[in-house]
């Protein structure tokens, strides 16, 4: 907060510097909102993908749902999980994850 007040202050002398501190001071929120939350959310979602697409059968997942089993197919958009013997199940491509830590994080 002190850098947003620093450059308020700058900005005082006069009506027309007040509008240019005010843009400053919004680009600066936007920075910080990008490198601190949009950046690294979009980096855990493109690593999440590059698991999904190097899946393959008799890897073990979880899905977004808690259910834990093994890969027996997989399809463009679906997945055939097994979760006990000779049950299977299917199930979206996008609520598939390698491990319980990928689905904690996407959670969030």
């Amino acid at each position: 907060m002190n850098l947003l007040s620093i450059l308020l202050q700058a900005g005082a002398p006069g009506a027309a510097g007040g509008n240019y501190s005010m843009l400053i001071m919004m680009a600066l929120v936007f920075v910080v909102m990008y490198f601190f939350m949009i950046r690294p959310q979009s980096k855990r979602q493109k690593e999440i993908k590059k698991q999904r697409e190097a899946m393959k059968q008799g890897d073990s997942v979880v899905t977004s749902g808690g259910i834990y089993g093994k890969v027996k197919d997989i399809k463009e958009t679906t997945v055939t999980i097994e979760i006990a013997d000779k049950v299977l199940i299917k199930v979206d491509k996008n609520s598939v994850f390698a491990t319980a830590d990928d689905a904690h994080t996407e959670a969030k």
